[in-house]
């Protein structure tokens, strides 16, 4: 396979907001250039997760690559990089664009610029890309394309009139989107007489040919055979395959500067391999590493418990297998006294945790339960240490405690005016900072910063619901702020439930507390003496629900005589239950804690 001339190779992602049709981009593209015929088509062709398919969104980001004959007459290589529009993702979005030179901005011609629209678009400017605005859509009855080219250009700031107006779905223009790509996207630079240097973008494991390595090439080539180091790591390799993805896995025999491809070196585990890692040459290694990513940093944690303690094995290796194919995602071992052994893991979102979850239960057909989620907090005790608290059940003495920080957030949310309101008053109930309010058109966009222990449990639903399914939201972490945060744990006859204790704001505290034990008093099913289900704060409590007894008629047995029979009788049941109080263990069914988890505004 020869080099192909950086000038004829366009190194591009897809960036947009939630369901604009990247994916549908994606598929028209590869039609158009035969990267595979038409009866291996299929919808979403490179969403090749069953969950990917079924909630229509991109959760990884995948690679392709094309050829395609210009009417320059010239035949381009095209990679393209598919990504996720979901702020959780935003992670694989960040490391994609570090690969490219150049993005497609699409926007639903029918929408108009939406709040992820924007923290992509961003993304894309700070790698430095040049950007193309692409309206999709335009067959709807309700696409607006000249009012849309005017809010990109206010909101955004780039040129739109020049857009190209195309529809996804039924293949108009898509011609017009290739021939941009090839003529107002630049190449890629490189060298390729220098030494080896390529950056890795992703790695993934496959049980045939062991952990599979999406690399982008800057300088130098790599062929089968090669001896490679990873810079970082320091470990040495030797390359057994070397490939492009059209969508389908092709081998190649080398690639050269400015490409886009896949290495397998016998690999064993993918934790041997850092993403935004270097790899280089062993003989000949290169003096300095390429700039890598930041390491994607877990913002929401909780814990998963096996309903059945038999399963505790099947879970750690399903774990593991996971995060061989999502380094984003930690966990690490934990005990509760309630649930046995589990893990707390740490996910980027609620979305990242939801889509973890229904992955444990169908690839790994595992039944688990989820603890509340929570935040990382930074504690700073009396002596001056500072420790991560991942867990509120792990929280030290209050006395022990000179502050506890959490951690804040920018969101960003635009909303039609209809919704403004009771947007802003949900952001003003949730503690927020109005930063900034801007109108384009009949548009609202506000920027709010908002605590996010606040967020995590059910902003996101609230805000779909307000807003009637409107408003669309985006946020990015903006350091951590001293609070007045306590720690409220739930006793139920008396004993402390670990697994729904949680961390509140003080002004919150006894309305959420308050919430759980009307819950938990539904949900818990009656014994034969009473139960208290409290909250509390320290030693105050501050919530109480009393469950009842149920009843056992045990004079029914007495037929005539004294009265003084019965009353012993009554008197006996009385002490048993005392001492079964005193006694008795509560057994909390796992429903119960599922519902309980589910707090609702």
């Amino acid at each position: 396979m020869t080099d192909t001339p950086l000038a004829l190779i366009r190194n591009f992602s897809i960036v947009a907001h939630i369901d604009h049709g990247k994916s549908t981009l994606a598929d028209r593209l590869i039609q158009h250039t035969g990267g595979l015929t038409a009866r291996e088509m299929s919808e979403q062709v490179l969403d090749n997760m069953d969950l990917e398919k079924e909630r229509g969104i991109t959760i990884k980001a995948q690679t392709v690559r094309l050829s395609y004959l210009a009417k320059d007459g010239q035949t381009y290589q095209l990679n393209l990089m598919d990504t996720p529009g979901h702020v959780d993702f935003a992670y694989e979005v960040s490391r994609s664009l570090a690969a490219c030179e150049g993005s497609l901005l699409v926007v639903d011609a029918s929408q108009g610029v939406e709040a992820q629209t924007l923290a992509n678009v961003y993304h894309a400017m700070d790698a430095g890309h040049e950007i193309v605005p692409v309206l999709n859509k335009i067959d709807l009855p309700a696409a607006e394309p000249d009012k849309v080219k005017q809010q990109i250009e206010d909101v955004i700031g780039i040129d739109a009139s020049d857009a190209i107006m195309i529809s996804a779905k039924t293949g108009i223009n898509i011609e017009g989107v290739l021939e941009a790509i090839v003529t107002r996207l630049p190449p890629p630079t490189g060298d390729a007489s220098a030494t080896l240097k390529a950056l890795v973008v992703d790695s993934w494991y496959d049980q045939y040919l062991g952990v599979v390595i999406l690399v982008r090439i800057k300088d130098g080539h790599i062929k089968k055979g090669q001896k490679i180091r990873m810079m970082a790591r320091g470990s040495v390799h030797h390359v057994e395959q070397v490939g492009v993805f059209t969508p389908k896995m092709v081998p190649a025999e080398t690639m050269g500067p400015g490409e886009m491809g896949y290495i397998t070196a016998a690999i064993k585990t993918v934790a041997d391999v850092s993403v935004g890692d270097t790899i280089t040459d062993d003989r000949v290694p290169a003096s300095e590493a390429l700039a890598g990513f930041k390491p994607s940093v877990p913002v929401v944690w909780c814990g998963l418990f096996p309903v059945d303690a038999d399963d505790f094995e099947k879970l750690r290796e399903s774990l593991g297998k996971l995060r061989l194919n999502d380094s984003s995602f930690h966990f690490e071992m934990e005990t509760s006294a309630a649930l046995g052994f589990g893990f707390r893991c740490g996910f980027l979102g609620l979305l990242h945790l939801e889509i973890i979850q229904e992955r444990l239960s169908r690839e790994f057909d595992l039944d688990l339960i989820a603890t509340a989620p929570s935040v990382v907090y930074h504690l700073k005790r009396n002596n001056g240490e500072v420790e991560e608290l991942h867990n509120p059940s792990d929280m030290p003495d209050p006395s022990l405690i000179a502050e506890i920080q959490e951690p804040w957030i920018k969101a960003t949310i635009m909303v039609p005016d209809d919704y403004l309101g009771s947007i802003l008053t949900l952001c003003t109930d949730r503690r927020g900072q109005q930063i900034d309010l801007t109108y384009v058109g009949n548009r609202a966009m506000a920027v709010y910063r908002l605590p996010l222990n606040e967020v995590v449990f059910d902003f996101y639903d609230r805000l779909k619901s307000v807003s009637r399914g409107y408003a669309s939201f985006d946020y990015s972490l903006d350091g951590y702020e001293p609070g007045d945060l306590v720690r409220i744990t739930i006793l139920v006859n008396g004993d402390q439930v670990d697994a729904l204790s949680f961390v509140a704001h003080r002004s919150q505290a006894d309305k959420r507390g308050r919430q759980i034990c009307e819950k938990l008093k539904d949900l818990i099913p009656r014994q034969l003496f009473k139960i208290a289900v409290q909250a509390a704060i320290g030693g105050r409590v501050v919530a109480r629900e009393t469950i009842g007894a149920m009843s056992k008629d045990v004079t029914a047995k007495c037929y005539g005589g004294d009265i003084s029979r019965k009353r012993k009788l009554l008197e006996k049941q009385k002490e048993g239950k005392k001492r079964m109080r005193q006694f008795g263990k509560v057994d909390i069914p796992q429903s119960a804690f599922l519902a309980a988890l589910k707090m609702d505004g």
